[in-house]
């Protein structure tokens, strides 16, 4: 497995080992000793799973308090997928950065607590799994709206299809800071 950290400290891309054949692929999505040693948490209390079609954007979500690590990967299709940190005092805060994940690269991105998270579909469909280190708590369940000039995320697409809920976050200078997580 090949660990790489990335410009915003927690996020890590993980490349875990495939084993192929002419038969198909194994590979392990999450093994709690190696995982640990490359810097994730040991615990992860919710799986969830969600398939979306080419264009469909979801994010940028987190919660606060209750902020949830998540572990991310694509079972089949493709996303561009984007972590915002949005810890107030960060000497990071409002930096993004985005990677490929597909059911072919069998990447993985963990996204400690306190980042901002979306994804977008760029393949026809696409299976997007995920492992939480909190469960989801609907009142402390927040956003930040996917084009927000100030962080000029570089999406794939310019007009996504967007929930109502996701398309009426406001910009990250608009939320309150005591709403958002603290860099400790």
């Amino acid at each position: 497995m090949k660990v790489t950290r990335t410009k915003l400290p927690g996020i890590l891309v993980i490349d875990p080992d495939v084993f192929a054949d002419d038969r198909g692929f194994f590979l392990e999505t999450w093994a709690q000793r190696r995982y640990a040693e490359a810097g994730l948490p040991q615990v992860f209390v919710q799986d969830n799973l969600s398939r979306s079609v080419r264009g469909i954007l979801r994010g940028l979500h987190l919660q606060h308090p209750f902020g949830q690590g998540k572990l991310v990967q694509v079972v089949q299709g493709e996303v561009f997928d984007v972590a915002v940190d949005v810890r107030v005092g960060s000497p990071t805060f409002g930096q993004w950065v985005g990677t490929t994940l597909s059911g072919e690269n069998h990447r993985q991105v963990y996204i400690p607590p306190g980042f901002a998270h979306g994804f977008c579909v760029v393949s026809e469909e696409a299976l997007f799994s995920y492992k939480c280190t909190e469960a989801y708590h609907r009142e402390t369940e927040l956003g930040v709206i996917w084009n927000d000039p100030e962080l000029g995320i570089e999406w794939p697409v310019s007009e996504p299809s967007l929930s109502p809920k996701d398309s009426a976050f406001p910009r990250l200078s608009e939320i309150p800071s005591d709403r958002l997580p603290s860099w400790d």
